[in-house]
């Protein structure tokens, strides 16, 4: 008895085209926009809306003409570009991990969410912006105030996406958690989490974006250095260039940002562990 074995063949060029198709359905409006500001900003010759060419120019010289050894960031980066990431991500930190611990609880006790909606409801609804003032006024100029700008806004999606995941845990899973007589700590690792895990990733994604922003937010006033006091300087000083470069700079750190969070989102999500009643 004999066996056929198909042999898959693919065509020269194959996965060449497919890169290639699936680059421009990614990027070709953002070509075209790139391309048509390009040929009406230099025919309108506008100070303030100068060509992206320049614009990419001028970012690259004043944040990534550096050596090899600081990953080509320039000096001016090293001393405003990192510690405004350093402030963003350790601020962000610092609110996923009270979002989520608080959030857990909340969505595991109707008694303790019953008292607390309102209060977080009210508190939620108020823009972090709005805060900067008391935040100065109680923290003073510098870091802690921009950590606490951040942390406040970022906190909340956390929260709330993680008290929607934990009550997420179906009842078929609690009668099998009670059959079994799980402990409370493997019940909160091994059926709440892996439950709540996809709540808490959105809110831990919504945080991150809400974290940039302010991030910029808390820079414009009263700060030394950071992305948003470069953007400040720019503007006071006319310099709609270097104004712009900022501007590209935080969507190019947005997207990257993004990108990563998303990976690493997709790997945590695979690899979670089964629940009872998981549908999967």
């Amino acid at each position: 008895m004999t066996t056929m074995r198909k042999v898959r063949t693919t065509r020269p060029g194959g996965a060449a085209t497919r890169r290639t198709v699936w680059f421009l359905q990614r990027w070709l409006v953002f070509i075209v926009v790139v391309a048509v500001w390009e040929l009406l900003t230099r025919n309108a010759e506008s100070v303030f809306f100068p060509p992206p060419s320049e614009i990419a120019k001028k970012t690259w010289d004043i944040w990534f003409n550096g050596p090899v050894t600081q990953v080509f960031l320039s000096d001016f980066a090293v001393a405003n570009l990192l510690p405004s990431i350093g402030r963003m991500l350790g601020a962000w930190v610092i609110a996923s991990v009270v979002g989520i611990a608080i959030g857990i609880g909340l969505g595991r006790s109707r008694t303790a969410s019953a008292f607390a909606d309102p209060v977080l409801a009210f508190f939620r609804a108020v823009p972090p912006p709005v805060l900067v003032p008391i935040f100065l006024v109680v923290f003073g100029l510098g870091a802690p105030m921009q950590f606490a700008t951040i942390i406040f806004g970022a906190v909340w999606p956390v929260l709330v996406n993680s008290v929607e995941g934990a009550r997420s845990v179906s009842a078929v899973q609690q009668e099998t958690a009670r059959a079994f007589r799980l402990p409370r700590r493997l019940w909160l690792t091994h059926i709440v989490l892996p439950a709540a895990l996809p709540k808490i990733f959105a809110g831990l994604r919504l945080g991150l974006s809400i974290a940039l922003i302010l991030m910029v937010v808390s820079e414009l006033i009263g700060s030394t250095n950071g992305i948003g006091y470069v953007l400040s300087d720019a503007q006071t000083s006319f310099e709609y260039a270097d104004m712009w470069s900022v501007v590209v700079l935080l969507g190019a750190l947005g997207f990257v940002l993004n990108t990563v969070f998303l990976a690493i989102q997709r790997r945590v999500l695979a690899n979670r562990p089964q629940t009872a009643g998981s549908g999967r």
